[in-house]
């Protein structure tokens, strides 16, 4: 089965947690896009989504998806996003399409983190993927040393801004044996505003394909 297909299979299966009358978090991504093309034959059951990307919100309002605002949501039942990354313990790195910070958020807001992967993210040691790291701009320089003082070789996403206006350091070379020590020591670092590892905070239920990993 295809790369593709297995994207489009664990998108589809998100929907299972979905209950009617619920506001529905989203997240960014090739596979949650097959997650909101399946979410749209549900739009009428549900109150709405709140968005973790420009991106993710167009997609919702070309299918009819009412997009919410969190302040006003409050705690959300449920969140669907993708990984870059996933390891045995339900950690993950994300932020590869540059919307950690906002997933970050709607992650901790929500009771239930369902993440959709296809089989080519699972991996027991975090790191092959490297690790997005939001920064505020004028501290990209300072943080990039500080990274480089624990290991990390940091290459600058050049060209790149968030939605939030900040800049993205891609962290390569780490083998992530801890990542929630290393989520906590570099969150310490002044000048970053997120870091990719949803450690502190992983999933809930991840689903690769159509099965949930146990």
């Amino acid at each position: 089965m295809s790369q593709a297909e297995q994207k489009r299979i664990a998108g589809r299966a998100a929907l299972r947690y979905v209950e009617n009358g619920m506001v529905v978090g989203v997240g960014t991504g090739s596979t949650v896009a097959h997650f909101i093309d399946a979410l749209a034959e549900r739009r009428h059951d549900i109150e709405g989504a709140v968005s973790s990307s420009e991106q993710s919100t167009r997609l919702l309002k070309e299918r009819g998806i009412p997009v919410l605002d969190l302040n006003a949501t409050g705690e959300l039942a449920l969140y669907v996003d993708g990984a870059d990354e996933c390891d045995g313990h339900k950690h993950l790195i994300k932020g590869g399409g540059g919307a950690l910070t906002r997933e970050k958020i709607i992650a901790a807001a929500s009771r239930t983190f369902v993440c959709i992967i296809d089989p080519s993210k699972r991996v027991d040691v975090l790191g092959r993927f490297p690790l997005p790291i939001e920064v505020i701009p004028m501290a990209r320089s300072y943080v990039a040393r500080e990274i480089v003082k624990i290991g990390g070789q940091p290459v600058w996403r050049d060209g790149v801004v968030t939605d939030n206006g900040n800049w993205i350091l891609d962290v390569h070379g780490l083998r992530i044996t801890d990542p929630v020590a290393l989520e906590r020591e570099l969150n310490q670092i002044t000048g970053v505003v997120t870091v990719g590892l949803f450690a502190r905070r992983p999933a809930d239920i991840v689903l690769i394909g159509a099965e949930e990993m146990r």
